[in-house]
């Protein structure tokens, strides 16, 4: 495997992997955090650094039918939670390229 090259992001308040503290998404990319992961509480990012993506897999979420893959820290390689590919229902279309990171696989930076 090659060199890890990380993104460190600038702003006042940053999210990063609760494992090894990667940097891993600004606050002004929260878009709700009115959501529910595997383990809890979860936020919608618009985007994220610092990650690679799983497979896709068709899953069946509280909202409905999705494609999605799931997320991995670049570093640690914990999961964080996932990316939205394909919503299948209308009025989840709005999740589609967006992050969802568990907020349990989170800490934050800079509070």
């Amino acid at each position: 495997m090659g060199q890890i090259i990380q993104e460190y992001l600038s702003g006042n308040r940053i999210y990063c992997c609760s494992n090894c503290h990667a940097h891993a998404a600004d606050h002004e990319e929260v878009v709700s955090k009115q959501f529910h992961g595997r383990y809890g509480r979860a936020y919608l990012f618009n985007k994220v650094v610092n990650v690679f993506l799983g497979p896709k897999e068709e899953r069946n979420l509280i909202t409905g039918l999705h494609t999605v893959n799931d997320i991995y820290c670049i570093c640690c390689q914990q999961v964080l939670g996932w990316k939205y590919d394909t919503a299948y229902e209308e009025r989840e279309k709005y999740k589609e390229g967006k992050f969802i990171i568990e907020k349990k696989k989170m800490t934050k930076e800079n509070w």
